[in-house]
């Protein structure tokens, strides 16, 4: 018993100093993504007057990315449309064109994303150890086969889970046929909802004059039904642990 936790102690220990290290090493990208965060209209305009139309490109691959490479969720997505959208209001972009391109980044960027998951799923799940087994498999394929639509479809709006979910999805093998269809319509709703969302009020003064703090309410009402979800799930699970203790 006593070594066991003297294992954990250690492991949370050389976890603590991953963390610290990491932290210190990528200090300086991770004072660059706050600011850029922060400051996306001022960081996004610097881009159109230095880079002018080549700005749809670099757009279109961040949206792509952030939707379709599980390694980069922490691109911004959410607000880099609103904020583009925006700036389409102001005539720097072309809002149809603007509109089309993020759409089929988001769309390609997903689509991307599956296929990584479905190649790599089965490669992983081949030999079953402690923490992987082809049940883990089977139950996330039965998952997304019955909730996958809605699933795709609302995660398009949660930040970080956008990313994962098209992943998962192709590790689950979830029918592509089915994938595609919720992956273009939560594309082109998530797209159309915050440029155009953009487009029409980001310029009105005391949103314009409050960006950085619209852009923070932005990602808080995006993240704020996960949160809500799983604060439901972890009340359902204590309020059914208790009542099988209490019927015991």
């Amino acid at each position: 018993m006593a070594t066991k936790k003297i294992y954990y102690l250690l492991s949370a220990l050389l976890l603590a100093v991953i963390i610290i290290l990491a932290f210190v090493f990528f200090q300086n990208t991770i004072n660059y993504l706050i600011d850029l965060f922060l400051h996306l209209d001022e960081h996004l305009n610097e881009l159109i007057l230095k880079y002018g139309i080549v700005t749809y490109v670099i757009l279109f691959l961040v949206i792509f990315a952030e939707t379709g490479l599980v390694v980069t969720p922490f691109l911004p997505g959410d607000s880099l449309l609103f904020a583009a959208g925006t700036f389409a209001a102001l005539g720097s972009f072309d809002v149809a064109l603007l509109f089309i391109l993020l759409c089929i980044a988001a769309i390609l960027g997903d689509t991307v994303n599956y296929w990584i998951g479905h190649y790599f799923g089965p490669k992983v799940f081949h030999k079953e150890t402690r923490f992987i087994k082809k049940e883990y498999l089977e139950r996330t394929h039965n998952f997304y086969e019955k909730h996958g639509g809605k699933t795709i479809i609302i995660a398009r709006f949660i930040p970080i889970i956008r990313t994962f979910a098209p992943f998962v999805a192709g590790v689950g093998a979830m029918t592509y046929s089915k994938f595609i269809l919720y992956n273009v319509i939560g594309g082109v709703v998530w797209v159309a909802m915050f440029v155009f969302g953009g487009y029409y009020f980001g310029n009105i003064p005391i949103v314009k004059n409050n960006f950085s703090l619209v852009i923070i309410v932005i990602v808080i009402i995006s993240v704020l039904p996960g949160v809500i979800e799983f604060l439901r799930h972890r009340s359902l699970k204590k309020k059914s642990l208790k009542d099988s203790v209490e019927s015991e």
